[in-house]
């Protein structure tokens, strides 16, 4: 009888789709963390840049992207204004929320559940174990015009982004941990002393 129903429970376990799985991590998952590489080709596929550094999010709003390698950065969403950080240059940019998330990965994955109010969801095939969906931002003003993201186990493992220049940006997830404790401070920012602040 316990086969029987373990017989009964693998098809639709099976049968989880791209969807499924990006509605299933973004209801189950109030905080992320997670290392990242991050890689971006040129419309040919050559590779033109290569990152990595460390995320984490907490939603809704909240997030924070820290780049070690090739140089550092950092992107600090606070609940109100984004933050960008260019250490080289002793440069902050800054934005509201709402104005610099829009159609964006941060909004897919840092943004509220209502995902579906700004993407349209397509499921995008099983490559390699991986389930793929794709999201295409209903608004017009983003800057990419297709991001696709792949799901093992429901955990997410990869996303692409395609650009309107034909660029791709592939960011490859390592160590994602669901529902950790984050500080709160992980998602504040204050300007360092002489940097030059640029934006609202």
């Amino acid at each position: 009888m316990k086969y029987l129903a373990l017989l009964l429970f693998l098809p639709a376990v099976a049968l989880a789709s791209g969807v499924d799985s990006l509605k299933n991590f973004l209801q189950n998952s109030r905080t992320v963390k997670a290392q990242f590489t991050q890689t971006v080709l040129d419309r040919n596929g050559k590779q033109v840049q290569s990152a990595s550094g460390a995320m984490q999010f907490s939603r809704p709003g909240k997030f924070r992207w820290e780049y070690n390698k090739p140089y550092p950065q950092l992107i600090v969403g606070d609940g109100a204004k984004v933050w960008m950080y260019d250490a080289d240059l002793n440069q902050v940019t800054v934005r509201k929320l709402d104005q610099a998330l829009g159609n964006t990965p941060a909004a897919l994955l840092a943004g509220n559940n209502a995902i579906e109010q700004n993407f349209t969801l397509a499921d995008d095939g099983k490559n390699n174990g991986l389930e793929w969906v794709e999201a295409s931002p209903k608004g017009k003003e983003g800057s990419f015009e297709r991001i696709r993201l792949a799901f093992r186990a429901s955990t997410l493992e990869v996303m692409e982004l395609r650009d309107h220049f034909g660029q791709t940006t592939i960011i490859r997830f390592a160590a994602l941990e669901l529902n950790p404790k984050l500080a709160p401070q992980l998602f504040t920012f204050a300007p360092p002393q002489g940097a030059d602040v640029v934006g609202d």
